[in-house]
């Protein structure tokens, strides 16, 4: 019974989840291109050399690697068990992979963006702008809104870093605002900047070999407390008077103003710290001098999300109302957004002084949270049919008769379906009443006889004869016009 279960991390969808899913998509496609973004594709599968090394260790981990096959497979494995036949307890799990496969799924959409920018940049042009919204996958540990395989939906600006400015960091977050305005709730947009973790590194004397360790430990503050945060830290070798030296700055209850003083003068020997503060004040004082929607920004020193590219800006989205503080743990649902600025991924692809922004909306977790909260109303209050017209099977005469009809209203946009057999009348009304379509039409004997076409609305049990086929077209036409919001696309 196992074969017929589906592996963990998956899913199946329904119809109706595929129309929901369908609305989502196309509100941010929609806003994607108002903004200027033009859509590409890549592979579902990259060779191995793009995608290793791009996310951590970490990250290289959770790639699924595609096994080589056939005879490539059998030599490659036969040929390395034999050169370690004394070593297998030993056998070194990034040698064999190497052996054994040489490509994987795509873990992100970024990675390999930067990839096709490389291997288009002769016929792009610069400052190049594009969006993806296609599945991922990631050999995750599987559990409440994550994934194996989930959609990702990313927006992403590249070009020369002569051209980089923090006005891409500003439109990104109205991208964001009208995005949430048209999916109507709001969110909260957690920032920061890699500069100021360096710069807190910096001035609390953290070595530059623990610096991935603090990151690391660094990114539980908001999820799980500064008590575990402080605690794994000192385990790692960050000094007490190191922690409490920068464990000042996350307890600041000032406002952002006074939050900007107060760190401007921690961080007056660090050139780079300053930097990132002052980008950090530039976005937040043109943000506040924009008409915003449905977001609300918040500069979150203790942010450091994809710490492995991103080299300025990060900003992470989280729905407005599933953040609750319990004493000094603050418990929260996993995030539905990110991005940042990247200013070195694209050296790995041979492009140098490439600056990139980008933007990934996670499709599901936007979905569980719309589902959760009933907002989506205009979907919910729809009926999804097959078709919106079903052709009564009467026989294989009466069919050939009707079937002229049954093109014509496909041709109008009308979707008809045809009963397939020449079963009881009951039966095939009854198939349409369960399926929530709307209209059958009936062609039998009589029908032909008289040149009538009868059309029944399923809902009312009101059926009328028609003496031609252009009133039939007209009256559906009419109907699924003053009925638009019912029969979503």
């Amino acid at each position: 019974m196992d074969d017929f279960v589906i592996p963990k991390g998956t899913r199946d969808f329904s119809s109706i989840e595929i129309k929901k899913r369908n609305y989502l998509i196309k509100i941010i496609r929609e806003k994607f291109e108002i903004f200027g973004f033009s859509p590409i594709e890549t592979p579902s599968f990259e060779n191995l050399s793009t995608l290793m090394e791009k996310y951590g260790q970490e990250g290289d981990y959770l790639i699924f690697k595609l096994l080589r096959s056939g005879d490539i497979l059998k030599n490659k494995l036969l040929n390395y068990l034999n050169n370690n036949k004394n070593n297998f307890d030993i056998i070194n799990y990034t040698t064999i992979i190497k052996e054994i496969s040489n490509k994987g799924l795509r873990y992100d959409l970024t990675v390999p963006f930067v990839r096709y920018v490389s291997m288009h940049r002769n016929e792009i042009t610069f400052p190049f702008k594009r969006y993806q919204i296609q599945p991922v996958w990631r050999a995750d540990n599987p559990q409440q809104g994550r994934f194996r395989e989930f959609y990702q939906c990313d927006a992403d600006m590249i070009g020369s870093q002569s051209v980089s400015s923090l006005w891409q960091e500003i439109d990104f977050l109205k991208l964001c605002d009208e995005i949430f305005n048209a999916l109507n709730f709001s969110v909260i947009i957690n920032i920061n900047h890699i500069d100021i973790l360096k710069g807190l590194a910096e001035i609390s004397g953290i070595k530059n070999h623990l610096w991935k360790d603090f990151i690391a430990s660094l990114d539980k503050w908001n999820k799980m407390g500064k008590h575990v945060v402080k605690h794994e830290m000192i385990q790692k070798g960050i000094s007490y008077k190191s922690f409490e030296k920068i464990s000042i700055f996350f307890d600041m209850k000032e406002d952002f103003d006074k939050k900007i003083d107060i760190i401007i003068k921690a961080f007056q020997y660090s050139k780079t710290g300053i930097k990132g503060v002052k980008d950090i004040s530039f976005i937040f004082q043109n943000m506040n001098k924009l008409s915003l929607k449905k977001i609300k920004l918040q500069w979150n020193m203790s942010l450091s999300r994809g710490m492995n590219y991103y080299t300025g800006t990060i900003f992470e989205i989280t729905a407005k109302s599933i953040i609750k503080k319990q004493n000094d743990v603050v418990k929260h649902k996993q995030s539905i957004g990110g991005g940042g600025r990247y200013d070195k991924l694209s050296s790995y692809f041979g492009m140098k002084n490439f600056s990139g922004i980008g933007i990934s909306f996670g499709l599901d977790r936007i979905y569980i949270y719309m589902e959760k909260h009933n907002l989506f109303s205009i979907i919910n209050n729809c009926k999804f049919p097959p078709s919106k017209v079903l052709f009564i099977n009467f026989g294989e005469t009466e069919v050939i008769h009707a079937y002229h009809m049954i093109s014509c209203l496909r041709d109008h946009g009308i979707s008809t379906q045809l009963y397939p057999n020449a079963i009881s009348i009951k039966k095939q009304f009854l198939y349409a009443d369960k399926n929530n379509i709307p209209f059958t039409i009936s062609i039998g004997k009589q029908e032909i006889e008289n040149k009538k076409i009868k059309v029944k609305n399923i809902n009312n049990r009101i059926e009328i004869e028609y003496d031609n086929l252009q009133n039939v077209i007209q009256h559906l036409t009419s109907y699924f016009k003053s009925n638009a919001s019912l029969f979503v696309e």
